[in-house]
């Protein structure tokens, strides 16, 4: 059965979403104006769709799988759950008011919210039990104040500059930490999606991490492979030189300049590190 995959078709998410399904061996659309890919090698078939709708589709069971933001999923009330974050389209949801007018989410008791998800922001008052009237608006929500249309509005920061070019200013806690995230119909495991979400998962590990192969005397070997243990651990070949050893093991991007420095400085040598284009775990 040929798996059904939504794909954001404009957007933040759009492009970042192509890549990480390109990455992944799958093919994609060469045209914005295609709806739809079939990928026929793979046996998946690629809907590109409104962000916003993708979670709808899926929690009916339209499609079997989908790339949204977690903020989309939640505002939608989909029967539809998250499988795992995909580390790109990273946003910030406050709420915000006039510059020094509200401080805290007690503030907000019974006063006028405007927000393009309204989902989001009624579940976030229900659950922390302040009564407030919640009005959607899509774009441009900064002007719904200045209009006298809301009291405060809530939606995504990034820098503030907008915000502030408004006279605005965040205040209480964050409502959501959203990013972009591979969704599935809830309680439904599609057939043959297991294939596709280690694709993914492989990508995104591929990523993080690099592998880095060194030279070092054996007898500085336990010392090495405490810095440097690996995911699965090391593995260790016998080099042509006596007393030494070579060495590969996948170590976290982050951080791999510094470590690189830390083997360096107890004797490692010809150290490189290498790209990892996709992997299995």
């Amino acid at each position: 059965m040929t798996l059904r995959i939504a794909v954001p078709n404009k957007g933040a998410l759009s492009q970042s979403a192509t890549d990480i399904l390109r990455e992944s061996g799958y093919r994609q659309r060469s045209d914005s104006k295609e709806l739809v890919l079939v990928d026929v090698e793979n046996d998946v078939e690629f809907f590109y769709l409104r962000p916003r709708d993708i979670a709808l589709y899926v929690g009916e069971g339209t499609l079997d799988a989908g790339i949204t933001g977690r903020d989309l999923l939640l505002d939608s009330g989909a029967k539809a759950e998250e499988v795992m974050s995909l580390g790109f389209g990273r946003s910030r949801f406050h709420f915000a008011g006039p510059t020094g007018r509200y401080t805290s989410l007690e503030d907000l008791e019974g006063l006028r919210i405007a927000t393009s998800y309204v989902g989001v922001v009624e579940d976030y008052l229900f659950r922390h039990g302040v009564d407030a009237t919640v009005t959607r608006l899509d774009g441009a929500v900064e002007t719904s104040i200045q209009l006298g249309v809301a009291d405060v509005i809530a939606d995504v920061v990034e820098t503030g500059s907008t915000l502030r070019a408004a006279g605005l200013d965040t205040f209480g806690e964050v409502i959501l930490d959203s990013e972009a995230v591979l969704i599935t119909r809830a309680d439904v495991v599609p057939e043959d999606f297991e294939i596709f979400r280690r694709r993914v998962e492989g990508v995104l590990v591929a990523r993080s991490y690099v592998m880095m192969d060194y030279d070092i005397e054996q007898a500085r070997l336990d010392a090495a492979t405490e810095l440097a243990p690996g995911r699965e651990g090391p593995t260790i070949s016998p080099l042509g030189k006596p007393g030494w050893v070579a060495v590969r093991v996948m170590v976290p991007r982050a951080g791999s300049q510094r470590l690189m420095d830390a083997l360096y400085s107890i004797g490692a040598r010809a150290i490189l590190l290498t790209d990892i284009h996709a992997c299995r775990l």
